[in-house]
Protein backbone atom coordinates (compact mmCIF):
# COMPACT_ATOMS: atom_id res chain seq x y z
CA UNK A 1 0.00 0.00 0.00
CA UNK A 2 1.41 3.36 -1.02
CA UNK A 3 2.01 5.92 1.73
CA UNK A 4 0.19 9.21 2.09
CA UNK A 5 3.51 11.00 1.58
CA UNK A 6 3.95 9.30 -1.80
CA UNK A 7 0.45 10.19 -2.89
CA UNK A 8 0.90 13.79 -1.77
CA UNK A 9 4.19 14.06 -3.66
CA UNK A 10 2.56 12.57 -6.76
CA UNK A 11 -0.06 15.32 -6.64
CA UNK A 12 2.63 17.99 -6.41
CA UNK A 13 4.50 16.46 -9.35
CA UNK A 14 1.38 16.45 -11.52
CA UNK A 15 0.67 20.06 -10.57
CA UNK A 16 4.25 21.15 -11.25
CA UNK A 17 4.36 19.58 -14.71
CA UNK A 18 0.87 20.82 -15.58
CA UNK A 19 1.92 24.37 -14.66
CA UNK A 20 4.74 24.23 -17.22
CA UNK A 21 2.12 24.14 -19.98
CA UNK A 22 4.06 21.76 -22.20
CA UNK A 23 2.82 19.19 -24.68
CA UNK A 24 1.13 16.01 -23.50
CA UNK A 25 4.23 13.86 -23.96
CA UNK A 26 5.81 15.05 -20.69
CA UNK A 27 2.67 14.33 -18.68
CA UNK A 28 2.36 10.94 -20.36
CA UNK A 29 5.88 10.08 -19.23
CA UNK A 30 5.24 11.30 -15.69
CA UNK A 31 2.08 9.19 -15.39
CA UNK A 32 4.00 6.07 -16.40
CA UNK A 33 6.78 6.84 -13.93
CA UNK A 34 4.33 7.28 -11.07
CA UNK A 35 2.08 4.30 -11.81
CA UNK A 36 4.38 1.64 -13.27
CA UNK A 37 4.34 -1.39 -10.94
CA UNK A 38 7.92 -2.46 -11.65
CA UNK A 39 9.24 1.02 -10.87
CA UNK A 40 7.24 1.10 -7.64
CA UNK A 41 8.43 -2.36 -6.57
CA UNK A 42 12.06 -1.46 -7.39
CA UNK A 43 11.87 1.72 -5.33
CA UNK A 44 10.25 -0.03 -2.37
CA UNK A 45 12.78 -2.85 -2.19
CA UNK A 46 15.67 -0.39 -2.54
CA UNK A 47 14.27 1.40 0.49
CA UNK A 48 13.92 -1.82 2.47
CA UNK A 49 17.59 -2.61 1.92
CA UNK A 50 18.65 0.97 2.62
CA UNK A 51 16.76 1.46 5.88
CA UNK A 52 16.31 -1.99 7.43
CA UNK A 53 19.43 -3.81 6.32
CA UNK A 54 21.95 -0.97 6.02
CA UNK A 55 20.59 1.69 8.40
CA UNK A 56 20.71 4.52 5.86
CA UNK A 57 18.24 7.29 5.14
CA UNK A 58 15.26 6.98 2.80
CA UNK A 59 16.31 5.86 -0.68
CA UNK A 60 12.88 4.79 -1.82
CA UNK A 61 9.68 6.03 -3.51
CA UNK A 62 9.38 9.28 -1.55
CA UNK A 63 13.05 10.21 -1.94
CA UNK A 64 13.05 9.58 -5.68
CA UNK A 65 9.84 11.58 -6.09
CA UNK A 66 11.26 14.51 -4.12
CA UNK A 67 14.43 14.47 -6.23
CA UNK A 68 12.25 14.48 -9.35
CA UNK A 69 10.29 17.47 -8.03
CA UNK A 70 13.47 19.42 -7.26
CA UNK A 71 15.01 18.58 -10.63
CA UNK A 72 11.91 19.77 -12.49
CA UNK A 73 11.90 23.05 -10.56
CA UNK A 74 15.59 23.67 -11.25
CA UNK A 75 15.51 22.85 -14.96
CA UNK A 76 12.51 25.17 -15.34
CA UNK A 77 14.32 28.00 -13.50
CA UNK A 78 17.21 27.54 -15.93
CA UNK A 79 14.84 27.64 -18.90
CA UNK A 80 13.27 30.87 -17.65
CA UNK A 81 16.76 32.36 -17.41
CA UNK A 82 17.44 31.45 -21.04
CA UNK A 83 19.86 28.59 -20.27
CA UNK A 84 19.65 25.81 -22.83
CA UNK A 85 19.91 22.16 -21.91
CA UNK A 86 22.64 19.99 -23.40
CA UNK A 87 20.22 18.36 -25.84
CA UNK A 88 19.19 21.80 -27.07
CA UNK A 89 22.78 23.01 -27.33
CA UNK A 90 23.80 19.86 -29.20
CA UNK A 91 20.90 20.25 -31.59
CA UNK A 92 19.64 16.76 -30.73
CA UNK A 93 16.38 17.53 -28.96
CA UNK A 94 14.23 20.13 -27.27
CA UNK A 95 13.49 21.16 -23.69
CA UNK A 96 10.77 18.55 -23.31
CA UNK A 97 13.17 15.76 -24.30
CA UNK A 98 15.63 16.97 -21.68
CA UNK A 99 12.93 17.21 -19.05
CA UNK A 100 11.79 13.66 -19.77
CA UNK A 101 15.35 12.36 -19.42
CA UNK A 102 15.70 14.22 -16.11
CA UNK A 103 12.42 12.86 -14.76
CA UNK A 104 13.28 9.28 -15.74
CA UNK A 105 16.73 9.44 -14.19
CA UNK A 106 15.45 11.07 -11.01
CA UNK A 107 12.77 8.43 -10.50
CA UNK A 108 15.19 5.53 -11.01
CA UNK A 109 18.53 6.82 -9.72
CA UNK A 110 18.58 4.84 -6.45
CA UNK A 111 16.96 1.52 -7.37
CA UNK A 112 20.45 -0.01 -7.25
CA UNK A 113 20.34 0.34 -3.46
CA UNK A 114 18.45 -2.95 -3.63
CA UNK A 115 21.85 -4.54 -4.29
CA UNK A 116 23.70 -2.59 -1.57
CA UNK A 117 25.32 0.79 -1.11
CA UNK A 118 28.65 0.22 -2.87
CA UNK A 119 28.49 1.18 -6.57
CA UNK A 120 24.72 1.53 -6.24
CA UNK A 121 24.64 4.24 -8.90
CA UNK A 122 26.06 1.80 -11.48
CA UNK A 123 23.74 -0.96 -10.30
CA UNK A 124 20.86 1.50 -10.66
CA UNK A 125 21.81 2.11 -14.29
CA UNK A 126 21.91 -1.63 -15.00
CA UNK A 127 18.54 -2.27 -13.38
CA UNK A 128 16.99 0.81 -15.00
CA UNK A 129 18.04 0.01 -18.58
CA UNK A 130 15.15 -2.33 -19.51
CA UNK A 131 12.65 -0.20 -17.58
CA UNK A 132 13.73 2.91 -19.49
CA UNK A 133 13.61 1.05 -22.81
CA UNK A 134 10.04 -0.10 -22.20
CA UNK A 135 8.94 3.34 -21.00
CA UNK A 136 10.41 5.15 -24.01
CA UNK A 137 8.76 2.67 -26.36
CA UNK A 138 5.44 3.89 -24.96
CA UNK A 139 6.30 7.59 -24.94
CA UNK A 140 8.19 7.96 -28.23
CA UNK A 141 6.79 4.94 -30.09
CA UNK A 142 8.64 4.75 -33.46
CA UNK A 143 11.18 7.55 -32.95
CA UNK A 144 14.23 5.33 -32.50
CA UNK A 145 16.80 8.14 -32.47
CA UNK A 146 15.07 9.98 -29.65
CA UNK A 147 14.63 6.79 -27.64
CA UNK A 148 18.35 5.98 -27.88
CA UNK A 149 19.38 9.55 -27.12
CA UNK A 150 17.10 10.03 -24.11
CA UNK A 151 17.94 6.61 -22.69
CA UNK A 152 21.65 7.45 -22.83
CA UNK A 153 21.06 10.83 -21.18
CA UNK A 154 18.94 9.27 -18.43
CA UNK A 155 21.58 6.63 -17.76
CA UNK A 156 24.23 9.36 -17.50
CA UNK A 157 22.08 11.08 -14.88
CA UNK A 158 21.63 7.87 -12.92
CA UNK A 159 25.26 6.74 -13.00
CA UNK A 160 26.54 10.25 -12.25
CA UNK A 161 24.26 11.23 -9.39
CA UNK A 162 26.81 10.46 -6.66
CA UNK A 163 29.47 12.70 -8.18
CA UNK A 164 31.89 9.78 -8.45
CA UNK A 165 32.29 10.03 -12.24
CA UNK A 166 32.66 12.94 -14.62
CA UNK A 167 29.44 13.97 -16.33
CA UNK A 168 29.11 16.22 -19.36
CA UNK A 169 25.42 17.11 -19.70
CA UNK A 170 23.58 19.85 -17.86
CA UNK A 171 20.71 17.43 -17.38
CA UNK A 172 22.89 15.00 -15.39
CA UNK A 173 24.28 17.90 -13.36
CA UNK A 174 20.78 18.95 -12.33
CA UNK A 175 20.02 15.44 -11.04
CA UNK A 176 23.26 15.42 -9.07
CA UNK A 177 22.28 18.64 -7.27
CA UNK A 178 18.64 17.65 -6.81
CA UNK A 179 19.69 14.39 -5.15
CA UNK A 180 21.95 16.25 -2.74
CA UNK A 181 19.14 18.65 -1.87
CA UNK A 182 16.83 15.96 -0.47
CA UNK A 183 18.13 16.33 3.06
CA UNK A 184 15.20 17.46 5.18
CA UNK A 185 14.40 15.80 8.52
CA UNK A 186 11.57 13.71 7.07
CA UNK A 187 14.13 11.64 5.19
CA UNK A 188 15.73 10.49 8.46
CA UNK A 189 12.54 9.95 10.49
CA UNK A 190 12.13 6.19 9.95
CA UNK A 191 15.77 5.06 10.42
CA UNK A 192 16.16 7.23 13.54
CA UNK A 193 12.99 5.78 15.04
CA UNK A 194 14.27 2.25 14.35
CA UNK A 195 17.81 2.82 15.65
CA UNK A 196 18.93 1.11 18.85
CA UNK A 197 22.70 1.12 18.39
CA UNK A 198 25.04 3.34 16.35
CA UNK A 199 25.44 2.09 12.81
CA UNK A 200 27.14 3.19 9.62
CA UNK A 201 25.27 6.12 8.11
CA UNK A 202 23.85 7.56 11.33
CA UNK A 203 25.68 10.89 10.92
CA UNK A 204 23.66 11.39 7.72
CA UNK A 205 20.44 10.71 9.63
CA UNK A 206 21.09 13.11 12.51
CA UNK A 207 22.44 15.78 10.17
CA UNK A 208 19.40 15.46 7.91
CA UNK A 209 17.14 15.64 10.98
CA UNK A 210 18.43 19.20 11.51
CA UNK A 211 17.35 20.40 8.06
CA UNK A 212 13.95 22.06 8.27
CA UNK A 213 13.44 23.07 4.64
CA UNK A 214 15.10 23.38 1.23
CA UNK A 215 13.58 26.05 -1.00
CA UNK A 216 14.22 27.03 -4.64
CA UNK A 217 13.79 30.38 -6.34
CA UNK A 218 15.34 32.56 -9.03
CA UNK A 219 18.60 34.02 -7.76
CA UNK A 220 19.67 37.64 -8.05
CA UNK A 221 23.02 36.82 -9.67
CA UNK A 222 22.41 33.30 -10.98
CA UNK A 223 19.33 31.46 -12.31
CA UNK A 224 18.84 29.12 -9.34
CA UNK A 225 18.89 30.05 -5.66
CA UNK A 226 18.80 27.27 -3.04
CA UNK A 227 17.93 28.23 0.55
CA UNK A 228 18.49 25.68 3.32
CA UNK A 229 16.89 26.28 6.72
CA UNK A 230 18.35 24.42 9.73
CA UNK A 231 17.32 23.98 13.37
CA UNK A 232 20.92 23.48 14.52
CA UNK A 233 24.48 23.25 13.20
CA UNK A 234 24.40 19.46 12.76
CA UNK A 235 22.90 20.14 9.36
CA UNK A 236 26.18 21.63 8.21
CA UNK A 237 27.54 18.09 7.73
CA UNK A 238 24.82 17.38 5.18
CA UNK A 239 25.55 20.63 3.36
CA UNK A 240 29.34 20.61 3.43
CA UNK A 241 30.06 16.89 3.10
CA UNK A 242 27.22 15.81 0.82
CA UNK A 243 25.58 18.65 -1.09
CA UNK A 244 28.70 20.74 -1.71
CA UNK A 245 30.54 17.67 -2.98
CA UNK A 246 27.79 17.02 -5.50
CA UNK A 247 27.54 20.64 -6.58
CA UNK A 248 31.32 20.85 -6.99
CA UNK A 249 31.27 18.16 -9.68
CA UNK A 250 28.03 19.27 -11.28
CA UNK A 251 27.72 20.88 -14.68
CA UNK A 252 25.01 23.07 -13.11
CA UNK A 253 27.34 24.62 -10.51
CA UNK A 254 27.85 27.87 -12.42
CA UNK A 255 24.10 28.55 -12.30
CA UNK A 256 23.55 28.06 -8.56
CA UNK A 257 23.47 30.34 -5.52
CA UNK A 258 23.48 28.46 -2.19
CA UNK A 259 22.45 29.97 1.15
CA UNK A 260 21.89 28.46 4.59
CA UNK A 261 20.69 29.74 7.95
CA UNK A 262 20.22 28.35 11.47
CA UNK A 263 16.90 29.42 12.98
CA UNK A 264 16.80 33.22 12.94
CA UNK A 265 20.56 33.75 12.62
CA UNK A 266 21.97 35.64 9.60
CA UNK A 267 22.19 33.54 6.45
CA UNK A 268 25.49 32.21 5.19
CA UNK A 269 26.27 32.16 1.48
CA UNK A 270 28.22 29.16 0.18
CA UNK A 271 27.98 29.91 -3.55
Amino acid sequence: MRSQKELSTDTKLYETVEALQLSGIVMKCLKILLTNEEIQASQEYANTVSIIRLGYNDHGPVHMRLVTQSAIIMIELLRKAGIKTSLETDGCGDFEDSLIAVMIASMLHDIGMSMGRQNHEMHSAILAYPIITNLLNEVYENDLKKKVMIRSLALEGISGHMGTINISSLEAGIIQVADGCDMTKGRARIPIAMAHHPRVGHIHQYSANSIEAVNYSAGKEKPVRIDIKMSNEAGLFQIEEVLMHKIAGSTAKQYIELYTSVNDNPEIRYL
